[in-house]
């Protein structure tokens, strides 16, 4: 079986930081890609917020040269996909989704996390087009513009308020009666001019020639007065939440009651020694690609300085 010293677990943001720090620091990283390698960010276009790109920088670009800087320092990077774990010894067993099993001294998990999707297909079709899943990320394209909002939690009048402060409309399309949110932030809602909130909708799709140009609804779907008809809008964000990427770990490290990895206070430390999690799979909050490079890199300084205790 091969002995890795430093196995590292996706490779968004967090994963190619935690590789370029875990090489230069001699730890012979291995990373293994999984699924989507490069992250969510390859779902977007343009990343305009990451420092260091004045102009801009094309999102898929930005991870091949993170790659490519962690290659730089000796990181063994490779596709496939860890589908086993187990951390009741030392050393850690993985296995691949090819039946491949390695063995690992310290672990730094950055398997990120999915946004839920409504499950059309359009949202697809449009993805970097017009949908997004993240008004931070993608706000900033629709300024002075028309745009939706799916969802009726604190995330999505989170989301909503953002986008207030930059668009000239924002609709919230929520499927109950009610907002699921917190009471401030329903206030903030109702007292923002900018915002409509539509209750008892559903979105049956979208259109537009070259990126969403609007969105098929319909209120009060099966009732004897639904309504359906057509929403001119720009943009359409999804904020019904994110699932992070940490089934196969479930059985060992301590998770939230949605999945995100624990960790102990403002560290990347788990309740395994040794194992290490950085970037969405362990942030609910902020999701963005420049703290999960932070995290990235504290995890793998906590990587070193742990084997040193070895």
């Amino acid at each position: 079986m091969e002995h890795i010293k430093c196995l590292i677990i996706g490779s968004g943001p967090a994963g190619y930081t935690a590789a370029i720090y875990a090489g230069r620091a001699n730890l012979a990283p291995v990373q293994y890609c999984g699924l989507q390698i490069g992250g969510q960010l390859t779902q977007t276009t343009i990343v305009e917020n990451f420092p260091g790109y004045p102009d801009g920088v094309d999102a898929n670009q930005m991870m091949m040269e993170l790659r490519q800087q962690a290659e730089r320092f000796g990181a063994d990077i490779r596709d496939g996909v860890i589908m086993q774990a187990d951390f009741s010894k030392k050393p850690y067993v993985l296995t691949l989704d090819d039946g491949t099993a390695v063995e690992a001294d310290t672990v730094i998990i950055a398997t990120g996390a999915s946004a839920k999707y409504l499950g059309l297909a359009d949202e697809q079709k449009y993805m970097g087009q017009g949908v997004s899943a993240c008004a931070t990320c993608d706000g900033f394209f629709y300024r002075k513009k028309v745009v939706a909002v799916v969802g009726g939690g604190d995330t999505a009048c989170e989301e909503a308020s953002y986008l207030a402060q930059l668009c000239s409309k924002v609709y919230m399309i929520v499927r109950k009666n009610y907002l699921r949110a917190s009471d401030i932030m329903k206030k903030r809602v109702a007292e923002n001019p900018k915002i409509e909130v539509l209750f008892e909708h559903n979105t049956l799709g979208l259109y537009g020639e070259n990126g969403v140009e609007g969105a098929h609804v319909v209120k009060r779907k099966g009732e004897p007065d639904e309504e359906r008809y057509d929403l001119p809008i720009d943009g359409f964000f999804l904020a019904i939440g994110h699932k992070p990427n940490t089934d196969v770990f479930k059985e060992w490290l301590d998770l939230d009651e949605t999945g995100y990895i624990k960790t102990k206070g403002d560290s990347p430390c788990t309740n395994i020694p040794g194992v290490f999690a950085a970037g969405d799979c362990a942030d609910p909050h902020y999701r963005q690609a420049i703290v999960a490079a932070g995290s990235g890199c504290k995890a793998a300084l906590e990587a070193e300085r742990y084997l040193q205790t070895l």
